[in-house]
């Protein structure tokens, strides 16, 4: 006799009004949730400054006296750094352990009983919470970047709407990601590897530490489009800094498109199988 999972099937034809006025609902209270948590935004906008600052510093110090490095000037060195450490929290590479905690206590069978796919509903959430965090954590290094320092302003008209989507997909691998890590906790309890693992790899992969194009040319190119880390931090701001021509700029994030996909696919999968195992336990 075949098994049979918690969470509902997907929306058909006749409910895809409902099913989106159900999505931004759920995007609206997690913009609304992370919202009430102002003294942890003030604090964390602070502190990706500073270490704007210091990140700032020694690319200068790499580019050395020609200015160039990797492919980047200083003025897009400058973009590089401020945008990024303004997008970090807006992805929010680390820190998420709701999932994996609620699977730990067992409060994930609630999840399971209402009538939205747990990966859906947890997906909204995020989109809300990053777009709380566009506001209150991207801006302040932005302005700063823009107050002090000469930075590199898009010249291409399609540069800006081009990296709003390259952000909205990067937040969505970043989720992908994220998701499944903290999935690893319905076979192994306790995630504290499989967090430390996805901490140390995502910094330096996703180009947070260093750009990418430091790498050997080879190494570079096997990152971008072997792996997802550089779609959630690298691409976007490569596209912002207009680092390679329109046309390539269009590719990158057509591979973005790609992870975003086969990862929300692959968390589905996941989640299908961990509910088959919780039936199997009696969950």
């Amino acid at each position: 006799m075949g098994s049979v999972t918690a969470t509902v099937a997907s929306p058909t034809d006749a409910n895809v009004t409902r099913w989106f006025r159900t999505f931004s609902a759920i995007v609206a209270s997690g913009f609304r949730r992370y919202a009430t948590y102002r003294q942890a935004t003030v604090a964390g906008a602070a502190t990706n400054s500073v270490f704007g600052l210091l990140r700032y510093y020694i690319f200068l110090a790499a580019a050395g006296a020609t200015g160039r490095v990797a492919g980047y000037d200083r003025a897009q060195l400058a973009t590089f750094v401020w945008v990024g450490q303004g997008l970090l929290a807006v992805v929010l590479i680390w820190g998420w352990t709701e999932l994996a905690d609620r699977i730990r206590t067992g409060e994930v069978a609630a999840d399971l009983l209402r009538p939205v796919h747990p990966v859906t509903s947890y997906l909204a959430t995020d989109l809300g919470r990053a777009g709380f965090a566009s506001l209150a954590r991207l801006l302040p290094p932005v302005l700063i970047g823009l107050l002090f320092f000469d930075v590199y302003l898009p010249r291409r008209p399609a540069t800006l709407p081009l990296f709003a989507l390259s952000v909205l997909l990067a937040v969505v691998v970043c989720f992908g990601c994220r998701y499944l890590v903290n999935a690893t906790a319905y076979w192994l309890q306790d995630v504290r590897g499989p967090l430390i693992l996805w901490t140390l790899s995502s910094g330096v992969l996703a180009g947070l530490y260093f750009p990418l194009g430091f790498l050997p040319g080879w190494l570079e190119a096997l990152l971008r489009y072997g792996t997802p880390f550089p779609s959630v931090l690298q691409i976007p701001l490569d596209v912002l800094v207009e680092r390679d021509p329109a046309p390539m700029q269009l590719g990158l994030v057509g591979v973005q498109v790609g992870w975003a996909v086969a990862l929300l696919v692959l968390c589905r999968l996941v989640q299908r199988r961990a509910e088959r195992r919780l039936v199997v336990q009696g969950g």
